[in-house]
């Protein structure tokens, strides 16, 4: 279907994407990528003192934004959805120097958000590395006989950003007695007991548990403050 002047959307200055071969009614040239209609007649850009114009296609919002604000002179450009039966937007025709500028800006904010991102990866690191430092002397104060590199591997496990684990926990934030216990005794269980293997072979983890459970209690009985005094 061909441009008309019935079924055209109403959005300031227009140019339409033809899905026929259309030339220009003025100076003949064609088949034209993009076109104008004056009075339901297609003119080519140059015909229509928009030649000077470039075509920003649509999906920046942006950039789209800033562009037009910037452009003396803009046209929308639109091309007709047979499926749908409505024309749908493609992109915009502005001013070169207006498009320029606009990139430059997009380019400095988007140069500025990544400088904020660093800035923000690198003070969650550091309260990371606070939180894990807390969590591993909390271990050692209700463990003391856990050995120090332990507890910092057991902390930092624990701990990690995004895992989900027991360190993550609202209780685990606030270095609860008992989260921290069931982080010391899920790492005991993994650590120094055959429950991986268990599982490994099949053994149901209700099961592997209770096979388990008495080493890992013995272990926390040996790091717990009676044995280490």
């Amino acid at each position: 279907m061909a441009p008309t002047t019935t079924s055209q959307p109403r959005s300031g200055l227009l140019a339409f994407q033809p899905i026929r071969r259309r030339h220009c009614a003025r100076c003949r040239r064609g088949p034209l990528s993009l076109l104008v209609l004056e009075e339901g007649t297609p003119r080519c850009l140059d015909c229509a003192d928009l030649g000077h114009l470039v075509f920003l296609p649509r999906g920046d919002t942006a950039l789209t934004r800033r562009s037009r604000e910037a452009s003396g002179l803009s046209a929308v450009v639109v091309r007709f959805d047979r499926r749908r039966g409505r024309y749908e937007r493609q992109g915009v025709l502005v001013e070169e120097a207006a498009l320029a500028l606009a990139e430059e800006r997009c380019l400095a904010d988007a140069e500025a958000r990544r400088r904020r991102r660093a800035r923000d990866a690198r003070r969650r690191a550091a309260e990371d590395v606070r939180f894990t430092e807390a969590f591993a002397k909390e271990i050692q104060r209700l463990f003391p006989g856990c050995p120090a590199g332990r507890a910092e591997a057991i902390a930092a496990h624990a701990s990690a950003r995004g895992s989900g684990r027991v360190g993550r926990t609202a209780a685990g934030r606030a270095l609860s007695p008992e989260a921290v216990t069931a982080a010391v005794r899920a790492a005991v269980r993994h650590t120094e007991t055959p429950y991986d293997e268990l599982l490994m072979n099949g053994v149901p983890r209700p099961e592997a548990r209770r096979r388990i459970a008495e080493g890992v209690e013995r272990v926390l009985r040996e790091w717990s403050p009676e044995e280490a005094a």
